[in-house]
């Protein structure tokens, strides 16, 4: 029996735990039919099979989008669903990570037809007892028939459909795609001191399905990436295997190990789509695609470099959702936000952001950019490379082999007539002292420097050769920035550390023996990490009258600071305990970006 398609059961025991009212439950026994031809209707539009889709009671109910009794805004899920139908029947509930499972367990153990027929992911074997995540309790009885034939004790848990048929169509596209990529790759490991290795010409089908595999799986690794909130992709040759590695949240976790014969052909389908020598393997190459996940684009940064085992590949995944933030949704407190609006909103002058790569420099720019940009004004951007192509922007790329730098590039925009100019960063005195003459000629300009902190940009200006007193006649002033992971919303606690283990870090603690803060203490929305998401921290200074006349007479990047902060600029740390303090991250996040500043 069927228990998700049972209408007494699956009512009665969500109007028992109060999940559904009384009024609820009588408007989805009337309408649910109705609900589920125009469910039908929906997926045949979008092309989805109702066979394949096999809805049931579960999809009708979620899909009223109905606010559970008591709890005001919160809707009704399937997690919520299928966790009360657990606890229900006494068996635990599954929360399906993709980067916790064995793509192994989960493709080897039962036929794909049969798991997705049955909805059923093994995923993991725990001493001798295969773990085995279900959607229809009702159906126990299959697992006695794996059981007899696997010869092994199943341990069954409920999980939601939609997670079960997410991770059988990665997992297996992914694997089928690799496994057959890898027959036709295959053969005898190559002996580079054998003179005479027997090469086996694939046949035109033979290499035209390896090809199709390969793009399969390619296409399958970026769905993931995307799926998953990876800001990068890392493939890794090793000795005897290949290694896929995506960035969460800034933390590397490893994804996939792959046959090696498989690398190269994944890493020239990269190196295809990007429009790189696919033949060069000799020497790193930089490029750049452009995917539609979903409605939603996204550009993909992709850098190849010979290591000891082959080319290594990274492809940074530029979303524009991350790129184009609304200013005030960046993270900046409330003086910050008004200091660096006064940036912005200046006729002529440059500002400076800086940080270290990954502290979201970018994003800080094309937000801005983005936050003024209109038919009434030109902005023009130099990059090394273009990270996003938009089209309000006129960007131009570095191309260093045909002399098109930042300086060269300078010289001839000013001639372009922009209003703004967004430089990718100053390098070198001749791009230092064209941004000083657009600032000079009237032009409001943007750009990023390498420094630690935001008063050391002055001091790096200067050794880059810019005279003192055109760095405070021209510059509005600057901003460091880092990233920091933020605390997961869905496990979030209090928890009180005494002051006396906070101290010695360099962050202004108040007057007590203790102070309560906020941690995550591991969910599976975070996957036991405490943290979901980043935000940034930030130190700005403007130029101020007292600034200037320190900077024209040369004085030290430390006595700069001390005026700064005598008039109320917020340093890195002070912004990353105002964080902590507020719950938005952790102490330990906070030291470990911060130990450095």
């Amino acid at each position: 029996m069927q228990l998700l398609r049972d209408e007494q059961y699956l009512l009665d025991l969500l109007f028992r735990h109060e999940l559904i009212s009384a009024e609820q439950r009588k408007m989805i026994s009337l309408k649910k039919e109705l609900q589920r031809q125009n469910l039908m209707h929906k997926l045949r539009d979008r092309g989805i099979d109702k066979e394949e889709q096999r809805l049931d009671l579960v999809d009708v109910i979620i899909s009223f989008n109905l606010e559970i009794p008591g709890r005001d805004g919160d809707l009704l899920t399937e997690e919520e669903v299928i966790r009360t139908v657990a606890a229900d029947k006494n068996l635990p509930f599954k929360k399906l990570d993709p980067l916790e499972l064995d793509i192994e367990v989960v493709t080897k153990t039962i036929p794909q037809n049969f798991a997705m027929r049955h909805l059923l992911v093994p995923f993991e074997i725990r001493n001798g007892v295969l773990e085995m995540a279900i959607y229809e309790p009702g159906e126990l009885a299959i697992l006695e028939d794996i059981m007899q034939a696997k010869q092994v004790k199943i341990n069954p848990h409920l999980a939601t459909k939609t997670e079960i048929t997410r991770i059988l169509a990665e997992f297996f596209g992914f694997q089928t795609s690799i496994s057959a990529a890898e027959i036709h790759l295959g053969g005898p490991k190559i002996d580079i001191g054998n003179l005479e290795q027997l090469v086996k010409i694939g046949s035109a089908r033979e290499i035209s399905s390896s090809d199709k595999n390969i793009k399969a799986a390619v296409n399958h690794m970026f769905n993931y990436a995307f799926d998953e909130r990876a800001s990068d992709i890392h493939i890794e040759p090793k000795r005897e295997k290949s290694v896929v590695r995506f960035r969460i949240d800034g933390i590397l976790h490893t994804i996939y190990e792959l046959p090696k014969v498989v690398h190269a052909a994944m890493v020239s389908r990269i190196k295809y789509l990007a429009r790189l020598d696919i033949a060069e393997k000799r020497r790193p190459q930089d490029g750049r695609i452009k995917v539609q996940h979903h409605s939603q684009e996204a550009e993909i940064r992709v850098s190849t470099v010979p290591v000891s085992f082959g080319e290594k590949a990274v492809l940074r995944i530029l979303n524009s959702e991350v790129l184009f933030q609304e200013i005030g949704d960046i993270g900046f407190n409330e003086r910050d936000l008004t200091v660096y609006k006064s940036f912005i909103e200046a006729p002529h002058g440059i500002v400076l952001v800086t940080g270290p790569t990954g502290s979201g420099k970018s994003t800080t720019l094309y937000s801005t950019l983005h936050h003024v940009a209109s038919p009434e004004i030109n902005i023009t951007t130099v990059e090394d490379p273009v990270e996003m192509v938009y089209e309000a922007f006129n960007q131009i790329s570095v191309q260093n082999q045909i002399d098109v730098t930042f300086s060269t590039i300078l010289r001839n925009i000013l001639r372009q007539d922009p209003d703004i100019i967004m430089i990718g960063e100053i390098r070198d005195y001749e791009t230092a002292a064209h941004a000083v003459q657009a600032a000079l000629t009237g032009h409001l300009v943007f750009s990023t420097l390498h420094t630690n902190d935001a008063v050391t940009s002055i001091t790096r200006l200067v050794e880059l050769g810019v005279q003192p007193f055109l760095v405070s006649s021209t510059m509005l002033g600057a901003m460091a920035q880092r990233l920091v992971r933020t605390i997961c919303p869905d496990c979030s606690e209090e928890v009180v550390m005494p002051i006396a283990n906070l101290q010695g870090f360099g962050f202004p603690l108040p007057d007590s023996h203790e102070v309560v803060l906020r941690q995550g203490k591991g969910c599976p929305k975070c996957r036991g990490t405490g943290y979901y998401g980043r935000c940034g921290i930030f130190e700005i200074f403007p130029m101020s009258d007292a600034i200037k006349a320190q900077v024209a007479l040369s004085v030290p990047a430390s006595q700069i600071q001390k005026v700064a902060t005598a008039e109320g600029m917020t340093t890195l740390k002070e912004d990353a305990w105002d964080k902590v303090r507020r719950g938005i991250t952790t102490f330990t996040e906070a030291v470990r970006v911060t130990g450095s500043v």
